[in-house]
């Protein structure tokens, strides 16, 4: 059985704007840089935003983002 995670309320702006990034394809290094952050403080964020959406992998995280509507999908 697949569990979806309902939207969290718990999501601050950061967090979203990181799940994004992360939605896109980029790194940690990636978002760090583009943040202005180190890569470890990306990684601490993505471990407690995987806590607040109830996933445990990037791939996860980026589908959550994706069904949130936190970014849209251009279809071919």
């Amino acid at each position: 059985m697949v569990r979806i995670a309902l939207y969290s309320s718990e999501l601050t702006e950061r967090d979203v704007q990181i799940l994004r990034l992360v939605a896109h394809g980029l790194t940690d290094v990636q978002i760090a840089d583009e943040l202005g952050y180190a890569d470890r403080t990306i990684s601490s964020y993505l471990t407690l935003i995987y806590r607040k959406i109830q996933v445990s992998s990037r791939t996860a995280a980026a589908m959550y983002a994706i069904r949130q509507g936190f970014i849209e999908i251009e279809k071919p």
